[in-house]
């Protein structure tokens, strides 16, 4: 029985694939950095971990928790919607840290394990925004193209030991912890003042978006990821994410 390493487990995409990969017979180490069982349905195959991403120590204490892993998926991230006057550079770091050097140290983590059993699975959830740009999220997307392009590398130096590495990119998301974050930014008056009125624009194009991401998509492109051999490197998951690629294929 294979098991799985899922970051970011408490909600919206993260707690989507656990369920998934619980519902499939897989050892889901479902892991958050507040644990909360309950979220997830009761198993005998289901360990919830506590792991902060950000935090050396918590990564080693969540390692060791695990034992062998067979998938790792980088999911946990944190969403940022604002003009860039109106972002402090502590939170710009604050982001990197958590999207890009979390993946990074988790990666770290996870691949001396894998190496020297000649095999194992990384996947990165990424985002759509960094396939066609969009205002108000230069700090969220330069955080995500980071992942890309560190996980385009990495395949090349994992494939020598059969480690697979892949990108799912979902696309926008209602209800997700990132939606929920955007609108906070908006309450609290987060946006500078010079930029209101564009930024209304901006929101209220997302919120009349017909076109969106289920968690479930995201799910489905993971587990794809996961078990299909033939899997590309790069994956959308959901209807906006695909007309994303489908646009971007057509222009190039």
């Amino acid at each position: 029985m294979k098991s799985i390493l899922i970051t970011g487990c408490s909600s919206g995409f993260g707690l989507e694939i656990a369920k998934h990969f619980l519902d499939r017979d897989w050892n889901v180490i479902a892991t958050m950095r507040s644990p909360s069982a309950d979220v997830l349905p009761p198993s005998d195959r289901l360990h919830v971990v506590s792991l902060d991403v950000t935090d050396a120590n918590s990564i080693q204490r969540a390692m060791e928790a695990a034992g062998p892993i067979d998938v790792l998926v980088n999911n946990a991230g944190v969403g940022l919607l604002n003009a860039l006057e109106g972002v402090p550079m502590e939170t710009t770091r604050g982001v990197f840290e958590t999207n890009t050097l979390g993946v990074i140290a988790m990666t770290q983590a996870v691949l001396p394990q894998m190496r020297e059993r000649m095999g194992g699975t990384i996947i990165n959830v990424s985002s759509s925004t960094t396939l066609k740009p969009l205002p108000l999220l230069s700090v969220y997307t330069a955080s995500k193209a980071a992942v890309n392009a560190f996980t385009e590398s990495l395949a090349l130096e994992l494939e020598p030991f059969n480690i697979g590495v892949h990108l799912v990119a979902p696309g926008q998301a209602p209800g997700t912890p990132f939606s929920e974050s955007a609108r906070r930014e908006r309450m609290n008056g987060g946006v500078p003042e010079a930029y209101k009125d564009f930024a209304q624009g901006v929101f209220g194009a997302m919120q009349g978006a017909s076109a969106i991401t289920r968690p479930l998509d995201v799910a489905e492109a993971v587990w794809r990821a996961a078990t299909d051999p033939t899997c590309p490197l790069r994956l959308a998951a959901g209807a906006d994410a695909l007309a994303l690629v489908g646009h971007e294929q057509v222009s190039h």
